[in-house]
């Protein structure tokens, strides 16, 4: 029997054990949640160094006990040298790896920051948390090592070939030349510094102080279209989230330039299709027919929010998705042509609830694995990829233009439902984070599949990964043949991937049930814990 965790003071889901250590501490130390999300977010960024870090973006999701929930943008822009001529006139696609995908600012540190602010101004009568002691952990584990997991490892090993040609990967993710074992010790000394210097002179630092003028030099160094102006320039912003009514209740996500709206719609047009009593072939089935059609709006519409032309939420209003629905057949497929728009993207989602009730639903990422490869050897900060979803073609929607937003597919997710209960939730994944979040909600809140049940069962992805040219649906092998068997009747071209794959994400949850009671599941496809107390 697989059970989840429950407790009544606190609880945090990361998919690293560490960072969910990391988090528990300050919650038992009397933290807010806020507090214990920069806290695993440092952590994480240590232990996880292939999926995120600080060179990296986020989004916050953050869920009062009463009232609107707040969402935070940390995403950043392309650099004011980014655009159409920093890359030659034969080159048709922004690439994946190196200084000419490394294009667009990290935002994640002061997403810590502005949520932090966030922190105090509700918890204006307790003495905030020290940063020193936020990033304590963070500074430790980075200084005197962690034990390489095996999604590091493989990680390492799978990409090396692509990766240790780029600017400082080899000296920081090489040691001596060899993808180091899992278990073995690994150390990022230069991450220490940087870490113990902001704990010193604040998060600010990395923007406007002397991390900033480190980090301009080296990027000017390797080649990338980042100015010490640009870094000196950037803020997170608080912005309103997206909101769908569902029939269980209102649920949240982040708007553009997010695919937020894309779980929304999902579970909109499901909402629709009476998933209550649907058995396992026609759950799968409707909800990808339902990717199919968000997908399509999500190529549509979705860029940097200043340019979208359209109020999106008015996208989520009854009567269309009423429409969408009525185009969902159960007995065929509908022709589905991937836009090969985006990949998979490596990520983490982590979750916190403090003894209040403070919600926060948190997503971190690099994009690809150890994003675009370039490690800024002075500071050890991997950078991000995220540029990579520009295009070059003038007139696209997602246009590559000096300060414009790129896509992102990072969307964390939180609901308070009509029986009381509060529920925040997420996956790593790329495309495959919309189909995670539908899979955990229609399988928990609406039929009933106990949580940690929910996190653990077997689930597909709808898309390319890893640069794949097949559109097939990537499903675990431990699905039952009988309903691969029906799946391949309706149409569905399945591809069986191995069971519990990181293919289909590292997914988690934490429930605040009305009496109070914190229940966290994390992924075993992961390294992660549910930690409370």
């Amino acid at each position: 029997m697989i059970h989840s965790n429950i407790a009544p003071l606190g609880m945090a889901v990361t998919p690293h054990h560490l960072a969910s250590e990391s988090a528990l501490a300050i919650l038992r130390e009397g933290g807010n949640a806020i507090e214990a999300m920069v806290a695993a977010a440092s952590t994480i960024a240590v232990v996880y160094p292939h999926m995120n870090g600080l060179g990296g973006d986020g989004f916050w999701l953050i869920l009062p006990l009463n009232g609107d929930p707040i969402a935070i943008d940390a995403s950043g822009v392309a650099g004011s040298l980014a655009s159409r001529d920093f890359y030659d006139t034969t080159v048709v696609n922004i690439p994946y790896r190196g200084p000419k995908a490394a294009i667009t600012i990290a935002g994640t540190i002061s997403g810590w920051q502005e949520a932090l602010k966030l922190s105090r101004e509700i918890n204006i009568t307790t003495i905030p948390f020290p940063l020193s002691r936020l990033l304590e952990d963070a500074i430790r584990y980075a200084a005197h090592g962690i034990p390489v997991s095996e999604s590091q490892n493989k990680a390492t090993y799978s990409k090396q070939h692509e990766l240790k040609c780029q600017p400082g990967f080899s000296s920081t993710f090489l040691p001596n030349d060899n993808v180091p074992e899992v278990g073995s010790r690994f150390m990022q000394p230069a991450l220490a510094n940087i870490f113990s210097i902001m704990s010193q002179y604040g998060l600010e630092s990395f923007y406007r102080g002397e991390i900033a003028c480190h980090i301009a030099h080296e990027m000017k160094v390797v080649g990338m279209p980042i100015t010490l102006k640009d870094l000196q320039g950037y803020r997170a912003h608080r912005c309103h989230p997206l909101r769908l009514l569902h029939s269980q209740g209102n649920i949240w996500n982040i708007g553009a330039p997010t695919q937020g709206l894309i779980a929304l719609i999902i579970l909109g047009i499901t909402d629709r299709l009476n998933m209550i009593h649907s058995d396992e072939t026609q759950t799968i089935h409707r909800i990808i027919e339902a990717t199919k059609q968000a997908f399509m709006l999500r190529n549509k519409y979705i860029t940097d929010p200043k340019d979208i032309k359209i109020n999106i939420q008015e996208l989520l209003n009854a009567d269309y998705l009423n429409f969408l629905a009525s185009q969902i057949s159960d007995d065929a497929i509908s022709l589905y042509k991937d836009s090969n728009r985006y990949e998979t993207g490596d990520t983490v989602w982590m979750g916190t609830i403090d003894k209040n009730g403070l919600a926060v639903s948190f997503i971190q990422s690099l994009y690809h694995e150890f994003g675009s490869g370039v490690v800024l050897n002075e500071t050890g900060i991997t950078w991000q990829n995220r540029g990579a979803t520009f295009n070059l073609q003038s007139g696209h929607l997602l246009e590559l233009q000096p300060g414009k937003k790129p896509f992102h597919t990072l969307n964390p997710a939180a609901a308070r439902l009509k029986n009381g209960d509060v529920m925040i939730y997420g996956s790593m994944g790329g495309d495959g984070q919309p189909q995670t979040q539908a899979a955990i909600f229609t399988r928990h809140v609406l039929q009933g599949l106990p949580l940690q049940e929910t996190i653990s069962a077997p689930r597909w992805l709808l898309g390319r990964t890893w640069g794949e040219l097949s559109d097939s649906i990537k499903l675990e092998s431990r699905i039952s043949k009988k309903v691969v068997k029906k799946l391949k009747k309706l149409g569905h071209p399945i591809e069986l991937i191995s069971n519990f794959s990181e293919i289909v994400g590292h997914a988690g949850a934490i429930i605040r049930h009305k009496n109070g009671m914190l229940e966290g599941a994390f992924d075993p496809r992961s390294n992660g814990s549910a930690a409370g107390f």
